[in-house]
């Protein structure tokens, strides 16, 4: 018997180019089953939110994000930790995603976070302020296994410049197969 096919979103919460977050998303891409399809969606161009932009109609950038996000069978959110936080990036981009809030593309849609670090925690409390951001905005967020990849600076190949150690690897299998089954309840 075939799986259905399926659409999945992923956003990266880091602007820069070559991220570990990036390298994260790569390998996770790497991994997908062969049933589903991956969009990734560019948030560095989302302007500031603000009500009164919003009251003029949302920009193009945020109408292409909401469409994205709206069309997916489930959401992967890949995020750093900065200062112990959430990048204003991505918490811009999902206070946009939020909009109108009754409406919202979010609401009832499953997520996964996952996110790559220097340090040793992996992103985990970058993690808990997405998770709660999700939460309130009535997102259902996979609550396990975590994708937390501390030291990850330590698991890219020199030579490739892409993440490839091998536990991280049959981690991010575990993560996707577990996401399957999370988007196959909504």
């Amino acid at each position: 018997m075939s799986q259905a096919s399926r659409k999945v979103t992923m956003i990266v919460g880091s602007l820069r180019k070559d991220s570990l977050n990036r390298k994260l998303m790569k390998l996770l891409q790497e991994e997908i089953p062969s049933h589903w399809s991956v969009e990734e969606v560019a948030i560095g161009e989302l302007p500031f939110y603000n009500q009164d932009i919003e009251h003029d109609g949302d920009p193009e950038v945020v109408t292409h994000m909401k469409q994205a996000i709206q069309g997916a069978d489930g959401v992967i959110l890949i995020t750093p930790e900065y200062n112990s936080g959430t990048p204003a990036v991505l918490k811009n981009a999902l206070d946009w995603a939020s909009r109108p809030t009754k409406t919202s593309v979010l609401i009832d849609k499953p997520f996964a976070v996952a996110g790559a670090s220097p340090g040793g925690g992996g992103t985990a409390q970058s993690q808990g302020q997405v998770r709660q951001t999700l939460l309130t905005m009535n997102a259902v967020v996979m609550p396990g296994p975590k994708m937390l990849v501390s030291r990850a600076h330590e698991k890219v190949n020199e030579q490739t410049e892409q993440m490839d150690d091998e536990r991280t690897r049959k981690h991010a299998k575990r993560f996707l197969d577990s996401f399957e089954a999370w988007m196959s309840k909504f």
